[in-house]
């Protein structure tokens, strides 16, 4: 083989990987979720489906908005680039431009209503967190559970009041004593969120040799 088709062998080859990387900048990615900053939603271990067209479409590999046809929605889970570090973030929107939000010994208010509802039931173990509670949230009729750790030395269980600043979302993690979100890393500018995340795809079990959970294999995400 000579060097001539060699070259262009490589060269057919790198175009496949630009053009498959720009498809998956572009419309859509799955994103592994290496910590439990959403528990009990997403777990260590899951890869979540990314739907890149659910707000926009951007210029591959950029932030640039070329079209827009919707804006995040409160109870959308969403991944974005933190303005802390740029690095890729899925959490949830709680609070849309405009509104006031208050977090009051971890129960969420939106404009004045209190949205999670105080703990049911006694706490429960989890492998990461010792004892946690599990309790529910309502965010414009969107039911979903949030995680408590009343042992944990957690530094924002009551935040705000706060407006959230236009053109800028409030995102939490369901986990609300263990994840780094709006509280830490500030609102977020629309132009971070790069998409909505719909589904796990699948999901393995790193603290149990790797093992696959396949009871949270294409299962949907609320």
């Amino acid at each position: 083989m000579n060097k001539k088709k060699i070259f262009q062998e490589i060269k057919v080859f790198a175009i496949m990987i630009l053009v498959v990387s720009s498809l998956r900048s572009a419309l859509a990615d799955w994103n592994d979720v290496p910590t439990g900053s959403m528990k009990p939603t997403i777990q260590e271990g899951d890869r979540v489906v990314v739907n890149k067209l659910a707000y926009d479409l951007k210029i591959p590999f950029t932030m640039i908005e070329v079209l827009k046809w919707g804006d995040p929605k409160r109870g959308d889970i969403v991944v974005l680039f933190s303005p802390a570090d740029g690095v890729r973030l899925v959490k949830r929107v709680v609070g849309l431009p405009g509104d006031q939000l208050e977090l009051i010994d971890n129960q969420l208010f939106v404009n004045g209503t209190l949205v999670t509802d105080p703990p049911k039931s006694d706490p429960v173990p989890e492998d990461q967190q010792g004892m946690v509670l599990i309790t529910d949230e309502n965010l414009d009729g969107r039911e979903h559970k949030v995680m408590i750790s009343p042992s944990m030395a957690s530094p924002l269980r009551s935040y705000g009041p706060i407006t959230v600043p236009a053109g800028h979302y409030f995102v939490m993690g369901d986990n609300r004593d263990n994840s780094n979100d709006s509280r830490f890393i500030g609102a977020i500018e629309r132009r971070r969120i790069v998409g909505r995340a719909l589904a796990v795809a699948f999901s393995i079990d790193k603290s149990h040799y790797w093992m696959p959970r396949f009871h949270r294999f294409f299962s949907k995400l609320h």
